[in-house]
């Protein structure tokens, strides 16, 4: 794995638990495109993707995350995941396609969640 990709994917995490506006603005370039997956669309721009971020405010002590690398290119990172929940408890497996720029930022994240089936 490169050492940007780990270093973004800190930043990412980091992020995730402070919820702080630099932190989500450092990840991401001006016009970059954030899109969940859900029927709500695409987030696009970066005040737009810190107001969204930021409206699903995760106790950082609620939550572990663990990724692993699929692809790692110059261009693109594929990352899987697994992100599991405290309270109430719950697991997700995570697909990140993360697009960066030379400077290291994301100009566009996709993100998939699927709810594990703890039976």
């Amino acid at each position: 794995m490169s050492e940007r990709l780990d270093a973004w994917m800190d930043a990412y995490v980091l992020a995730w638990s402070t919820n702080e506006s630099e932190h989500i603005a450092a990840l991401f370039t001006d016009d970059a495109v954030y899109d969940p997956q859900t029927a709500a669309g695409e987030w696009d721009g970066i005040s737009e993707i810190i107001a969204r971020w930021q409206e699903t405010d995760d106790d950082e002590d609620n939550w572990d995350f663990e990724w692993q690398p699929l692809i790692d290119s110059a261009e693109v990172a594929i990352i899987t995941g697994q992100t599991r929940y405290l309270e109430p408890p719950i697991s997700y497996r995570n697909l990140f396609v993360i697009r960066f720029r030379d400077d290291g930022r994301c100009y566009d994240f996709t993100e998939w969640y699927i709810e594990e089936d703890d039976s």
